[in-house]
């Protein structure tokens, strides 16, 4: 065990905090970019200097031991804390105006966000605008101005705007869609988007129907990769309204009748009050909001 006076290793209670986020040894060495044995190590040192384990095994799993949990509640915090400042003192040293946002919604920023983005930009001196649609629970704490989500809360100090809540709504080829009815949806196949597995099951018990019911098509990871597969006649797609309001509007697309559904869940936007420019910021997200309601 090591002394009061002994330096405190901090590499190794960095990662400690990451494998204390989900108890698992292998994504925290990915997350950090080191090998899982260099985690393993500093694990076995920072247990050293503590003098007692913080982490045991239970059958398959790991789990954190009361020291673990009560020594990864009390530095989690103030160490994101610390890179989040490090972070945006760099940025901000760097001269870099641009305002950075993320989102969790790729099919959202590719047909909705990214095609108007420009309009912002120029109404606020041609800031240059970053998207970015990777965000993981470390993310969260990054030097980033915006977060669009659907399904993930940005910690405070932030202001909240809900942009929508999400309608999914079945969409074809007009021609398709046109011939279309529930009690014929059998007659396309109807694309499977993988990000989103939630949504067929939802939609098929608030309308009465089951797996007979319809038939299963070709699988995406995302929804804008099953969209121009739609648009070009080749099936169904359940998608929210949101991300293809444009191709509705421009006929790109059609809605099958009857088949609006209210998933219950809600997009918002959240705005850093410790970014680079917050007002820029609220400014984007009333934009954002502005943008969805038309």
């Amino acid at each position: 065990m090591g002394t009061d006076h002994d330096d405190i290793p901090l590499n190794a209670l960095r990662a400690f905090c990451e494998v204390a986020r989900d108890v698992h040894v292998s994504r925290a060495a990915a997350r950090i970019g080191v090998s899982q044995s260099a985690v393993s190590r500093h694990l076995a040192l920072l247990e050293a200097h503590m003098g007692a384990p913080l982490l045991e095994r239970q059958g398959r799993n790991v789990v954190l031991t009361e020291l673990g949990r009560q020594l990864a509640e009390a530095v989690t915090a103030p160490l994101e804390e610390i890179a989040f400042s490090v972070r945006l003192m760099r940025r901000r040293r760097s001269g870099r105006r641009n305002l950075v946002v993320r989102t969790s919604l790729p099919t959202f920023a590719f047909t909705t966000l990214i095609p108007r983005i420009a309009e912002f930009s120029r109404e606020h001196g041609d800031v240059p605008i970053d998207v970015l649609t990777s965000v993981t629970s470390q993310e969260l704490h990054g030097d980033f101005d915006v977060l669009i989500t659907r399904d993930l809360v940005l910690p405070g100090p932030v202001q909240e705007w809900t942009i929508a809540e999400e309608k999914v709504v079945c969409v074809a080829a007009p021609q398709i869609a046109r011939r279309i009815t529930l009690a014929t949806l059998a007659a396309v196949p109807l694309f499977i988007v993988n990000s989103r597995p939630d949504i067929l099951p939802a939609w098929l018990a608030a309308r009465g129907l089951g797996e007979g019911d319809i038939r299963m098509g070709s699988r995406y990871d995302h929804h804008y990769m099953a969209l121009p597969a739609a648009m070009a006649g080749q099936g169904l797609v359940l998608a929210p309204e949101t991300v293809v309001a444009d191709y509705l509007q421009k006929g790109l697309l059609a809605a099958v009748p009857e088949t609006r559904f209210s998933t219950g869940m809600v997009y918002k936007a959240y705005a850093s009050d410790r970014g680079m420019d917050p007002q820029l910021s609220a400014a984007f997200c009333r934009w954002v909001v502005r943008l969805c309601r038309g």
